[in-house]
């Protein structure tokens, strides 16, 4: 019975060099398909990767073929009409014959499937927050906050194809046949000697010749039997990811329960905190999370109650602005955090309320963060809050204002509130 044994470095994971040529050849295409998935998901559905759709036409390879016109002989195999000389009428429609079956699914749409692949949890998470960043971020306290880059370590024995360093094992390889075959030559050195001075000696030296001819021959199928580079041979480039020490940094995430909050409003409230918790989370490690609800009063609750909690009542949104300045007196000294926010309500507040929120942030809130960013989800007018809010932009530009209008605005906003700014 034959046993094979496989000695593939790259073992069942042999396609990753492929996959990730192609997720660089299609990341447009990938991340718009990953950008409508956003609005598709549960709020709870983050484990998961996702099945991303491309269009079958951008994913066509560019080939050579006949031009239009000309003379041109052939003869297609298997046919039983023609034979060669048979004239060949053009088919109408001037496209010709044959074809991937494009248009014949319907009348108005293509008759290919979209190509659909799955990308893995972490592949999908990558490619939602590329190109965000925290706005401001900047290093008060040194080993706080830890984000991570990629640096070359080395050498290792194992790896996958595309990280194999050619020189570094062209010199193992050298160095272990030097190594197998040292012996051998210096042998059939000194037997090369050796017959080189018996060939000048008396005859009947003959069979000692024809021995020491017999052992050289033997040494050199031996050294030519000892392969060019062997598994064991293989250097593969090492990488490793190290912390590199930035600045500590706190999110307060203000959420408005009130009464005017219908569900769907929470919903895409939740959405939006849910992608901003991921993005924390993702490229940061250890910044601190605040999850402040309110209503007609403000309470500072863990994860699990902000975003499923069922309380509710009225509105006064300068509730929670008192409670986020005074939990940052408290906890958070401004020379050595970096403090951001994110508020999402409907608008409906307090007509009263509405300049005491505005004098608030003007006078503390914004003078101690980096950033904050205030989300109003409503399809109607704006309301007091949103034109007082409209005056703080003019003169803050530390403080964003947007407004969703629906689930498809959550990812776009999104981006442009945390958008990684160029130099």
């Amino acid at each position: 019975m034959a046993q094979f044994i496989d000695r593939r470095l790259n073992g069942k994971n042999k396609s990753a060099v492929n996959r990730q040529r192609f997720l660089r050849r299609y990341k447009e295409q990938i991340k718009e398909s990953v950008a409508d998935a956003v609005n598709r998901r549960s709020i709870t559905n983050t484990e998961s990767g996702e099945d991303v759709s491309i269009p079958n036409r951008d994913i066509k390879e560019p080939v050579f073929h006949q031009g239009k016109g000309g003379e041109r002989e052939r003869v297609h195999p298997g046919n039983d009409q023609f034979i060669r000389g048979d004239k060949i009428e053009r088919p109408k429609g001037g496209q010709g014959g044959g074809g991937s079956g494009e248009g014949d699914a319907s009348a108005d749409g293509e008759g290919e499937d979209d190509f659909v692949f799955q990308i893995s949890k972490d592949e999908y998470l990558d490619l939602l927050f590329e190109d965000l960043e925290l706005p401001n971020l900047e290093k008060n306290q040194v080993n706080k906050i830890t984000e991570w880059k990629t640096h070359r370590a080395g050498y290792n024995t194992a790896g996958v194809p595309s990280n194999i360093a050619i020189v570094r094992s062209l010199q193992q390889s050298l160095a272990r046949r030097t190594a197998m075959t040292a012996g051998k030559r210096r042998m059939m050195n000194e037997l090369e000697e050796e017959l080189e001075r018996i060939k000048h000696s008396e005859p009947a030296q003959l069979l000692e010749e024809k021995r020491l001819k017999a052992e050289i021959d033997e040494l050199r199928k031996k050294i030519q039997g000892v392969p060019f580079i062997d598994t064991f041979d293989l250097r593969f480039k090492n990488y490793e990811r190290r912390p590199i020490p930035s600045s500590q940094a706190v999110m307060f995430c203000l959420m408005d329960v009130s009464g005017s909050m219908d569900q769907a409003t929470k919903d895409i409230a939740k959405r939006f905190y849910v992608l901003l918790y991921l993005f924390l989370t993702r490229k940061y490690e250890n910044v601190e999370v605040v999850f402040i609800r309110h209503h007609t009063q403000a309470k500072e609750v863990d994860e699990h109650e902000f975003f499923y909690s069922q309380e509710t009542g009225g509105t006064i949104v300068s509730s929670a602005l008192k409670l986020m300045q005074e939990i940052i007196e408290k906890r958070y000294p401004v020379n050595e955090w970096n403090i951001y926010a994110a508020q999402a309500s409907d608008g409906d507040n307090w007509a009263d309320d509405s300049p005491r929120c505005k004098e608030l942030l003007s006078e503390n809130i914004l003078m101690s963060c980096r950033y904050y960013a205030y989300i109003e989800i409503t399809r109607r007018s704006h309301q007091t809050l949103w034109h007082e809010y409209e005056k703080l932009q003019e003169s803050f530009g530390n403080f964003a204002i947007k407004n969703i209008r629906g689930v498809d605005d959550i990812y776009p906003v999104f981006r442009e509130l945390f958008h990684k700014e160029t130099a």
